[in-house]
């Protein structure tokens, strides 16, 4: 592709999405950069405080099983007090509970304080997923949440990097690092992101209640949705295998920690080398098919390190489940909006979140098992298995999937709300099919 071409391209993949999305993906860009306790935890704890690899693995578990406790709050905090405060709020927690940790000696402080770092920190995930969806028109929302898992996934690679170099001057200096530059994203949120929040029709015989009929218990019974979130779960289940599975099999066979780190390190730089043009390749293509067809590449490409004898070859097989990952990403956070209604979002996208949560609980469980009781092949062809049925699974949920992604949402019966000037007259709410209202207030 010439230059020119390029340039072309790449003013099409960004042009057309509103001011207000772009604040917001500056924040999580620098919200990312300043991404360290998630990277060299385990080191810090093993070889700055000299604790086992197994309290390391506890704290990990905590940090993870806070974020499964925040996801549904903070879903339902989004829906209920707004997309802009959850942000703020998590982000100011994540602040604090980051410099804490910092601080802490005891082995039974420091595992409190990362259970409440896991909590804070994937608090603002359902808020930004939903503001995403109310900001941006529907026909951009695959390129909107592409570049927003770009943004994540540029700004960790610099932060491991630089991370690294932090490490060796001062531990403490990455933690008050993140900390603050966990200060700069909420002064972002703070300064330039409004809310986003649809309005909502209120009742005026009902103590001004909320009409729209979304509660948590709404989207359990949301079959549909479930079995999405349900292989959200599996496929997440697979992914967390890179960081937490493959590790452990290399090690195994002999290779260093710094064979493991320049494997992986395909991972980001694929991610930030190709989401863009796989975007725009996949932007206008059925959602069904690159979901099954991302299933089958993480499975089999998961299946195929069973077969890895050199870094090269795993680092073939990394290329394989990066391009799953670049696909599936996107694809399936558009899915998760298509079927929630509006006025549900954030408690649609706590439950989403609660799925990645949870396997990054389950994950480190799953392999250490398999591992140690059968041997790294068996969690290799284990993960081929799960993406096979995760494929199977999308085909099943999605074959009376609209293709213009009009879902039907059930609409409660009319209600009485006041008009213009005081009218009383009937009103509906709105569906996931309509735009709605939306409020700029900052």
């Amino acid at each position: 592709m010439s230059v020119a071409g390029l340039r072309r391209a790449t003013r099409e993949s960004v042009s057309g999405l509103p001011r207000e999305f772009w604040w917001l993906w500056t924040s999580t860009l620098v919200n990312r950069l300043g991404a360290f306790v998630a990277t060299f935890m385990a080191l810090y704890l093993t070889l700055d405080r000299g604790y086992s690899a197994s309290y390391a693995g506890l704290v990990a578990a905590l940090h993870g099983l806070g974020g499964v406790v925040s996801s549904l709050v903070a879903g339902v905090m989004t829906d209920r007090f707004g997309r802009r405060p959850t942000m703020l709020a998590a982000q100011l927690s994540t602040a604090v509970s980051v410099a804490v940790l910092g601080f802490m000696v005891h082995p039974v402080a420091i595992a409190a304080v990362a259970f409440c770092v896991g909590m804070a920190s994937s608090a603002s995930r359902p808020a930004v997923q939903a503001m995403i969806a109310d900001i941006v028109p529907a026909k951009d929302r695959v390129r909107a949440f592409s570049l927003n898992y770009w943004a994540i996934n540029l700004g960790f690679a610099v932060s491991s990097a630089g991370a690294g170099f932090v490490a060796e001057y001062s531990y403490l200096a990455g933690f008050v690092g993140e900390a603050v530059m966990t200060l700069c994203c909420a002064v972002v949120v703070f300064m330039k992101v409004p809310e986003s929040r649809p309005q909502k029709a209120t009742s005026k015989v009902a103590d001004a209640a909320p009409t729209d009929g979304v509660r948590l218990g709404t989207v359990l019974r949301d079959g549909r949705f479930m079995g999405v979130v349900g292989l959200s779960f599996v496929i997440a289940l697979i992914f967390q295998q890179g960081y937490v599975g493959l590790p452990v099999a290399m090690g195994a066979d002999g290779f260093s920690s710094s064979d493991f780190g320049a494997a992986v390190a395909v991972n980001g730089v694929l991610i930030v080398v190709l989401q863009i043009p796989v975007t725009r390749f996949i932007q206008s293509r059925d959602p069904r098919r690159l979901l099954i067809v991302s299933s089958l590449l993480a499975g089999y490409g998961f299946g195929l390190t069973a077969f890895a004898g050199s870094v090269a070859v795993y680092a073939l097989t990394i290329c394989v489940w990066t391009v799953a990952e670049i696909v599936n990403a996107p694809v399936q956070n558009g899915l998760v909006v298509q079927l929630s209604p509006a006025h549900g979002r954030g408690r649609y996208q706590g439950m989403y979140a609660l799925s990645w949560s949870a396997a990054a609980l389950v994950a480190p469980l799953m392999s250490g098992v398999v591992i140690d009781h059968f041997g790294a092949g068996w969690l290799w062809g284990t993960c081929a298995v799960l993406g096979t049925a995760a494929a199977f699974g999308y085909w099943l949920l999605m074959r009376n999937l609209p293709q213009d992604g009009a879902v039907p949402v059930p609409v409660p019966a009319p209600v009485v709300v006041s008009g213009p000037g005081g009218a009383v007259g009937a009103g509906t709410v709105q569906g996931a099919g309509a735009e709605p209202a939306v409020e700029r207030t900052v």
